[in-house]
């Protein structure tokens, strides 16, 4: 019960630390409000347009996919390191099958993206300096 003490010390401390900081922070810091300040970029240039800007939903699809996929790879590359060294320990089967299972399960998942439309990119209409 001890250990769980110093745990539970250790977390107020922890949490404790920045709040003082923050809070001293905002005591002893000059305060001087300026239009400049105010700004969405402090870098002396007048912001022309609104800070939120539209991107398309097909960026963030790719980057999930290749995240997927990536990460698909950097499990599969230890298994083939170690595949010969499985087979001959538990069999041919028991070191193929789940490796075999996990790719399945990708490839349904690619095949769903597919079919969905996921990958494919979203045409644009073209503007009219493209003409």
């Amino acid at each position: 019960m001890n250990e769980w003490i110093a745990v539970g010390v250790f977390a107020v401390v922890a949490a404790s630390i920045p709040a003082v900081m923050v809070q001293t922070s905002k005591l002893l810091r000059p305060s001087v409000p300026e239009k400049g300040k105010e700004t969405v970029y402090e870098s002396g240039e007048v912001p022309t347009g609104g800070t939120r800007l539209n991107f398309n939903i097909q960026y963030y699809l790719v980057a999930l996919l290749f995240l997927v996929f990536d990460i698909e790879t950097v499990l599969i590359f230890p298994w083939t390191v170690i595949y010969q060294d499985a087979v001959s320990a538990v069999g041919l089967g028991a070191a193929l099958y789940p490796m075999l299972a996990f790719i399945a399960v990708l490839v349904v998942g690619l095949v769903w993206a597919w079919r969905t439309g996921a990958i494919r990119w979203a045409s644009t209409p073209k503007s009219e300096f493209n003409t």
